[in-house]
């Protein structure tokens, strides 16, 4: 298996270490590098798979349903299709987390579409935004 490539998303990386393609559609693995201030999705939530979140590196501030927990390195956190979900760096320092996505329907086309709404000229064109995370299984929530 060769490393698949970064994928860049404004200030934010994404690297995915297994795809559908290698898990038999089980499951996704990537990992997200969120820089300090960096603008990240908004609050949503997936109809179609279960995540999984754990830090590897800095300290992220998730809001999962109501609560509000900071995940620092070596603490994950699962969150069930169905449940609303957020995530910002408030620190000054790199955040690096790895997420899994059960089963395997979500994978790098959804970076990559949203990455190319977001080079384009101009404010982001925020229904393109909310159209695409739809098709991917991601359910905006104002």
């Amino acid at each position: 298996m060769t490393q698949k490539p970064i994928i860049k998303v404004g200030d934010i990386e994404i690297q995915f270490c297994l795809d559908a393609a290698d898990t038999n559609g089980q499951s996704t693995v990537f990992e997200c590098r969120i820089g300090p201030g960096a603008r990240v999705p908004i609050r949503h939530y997936h109809n179609a798979f279960d995540e999984t979140v754990y830090c590897l590196e800095g300290t992220g501030t998730f809001t999962i349903g109501a609560e509000t927990i900071e995940l620092n390195p070596g603490e994950g956190r699962f969150i069930p299709r169905g449940v609303t979900h957020g995530f910002v760096n408030q620190t000054d320092k790199l955040f690096r987390f790895l997420a899994t996505a059960s089963p395997g329907v979500f994978g790098a086309a959804y970076f990559e579409e949203i990455g190319a709404v977001l080079a384009a000229d101009g404010p982001p064109d925020m229904a393109k935004i909310a159209a695409i995370m739809t098709a991917h299984g991601l359910v905006p929530v104002k």
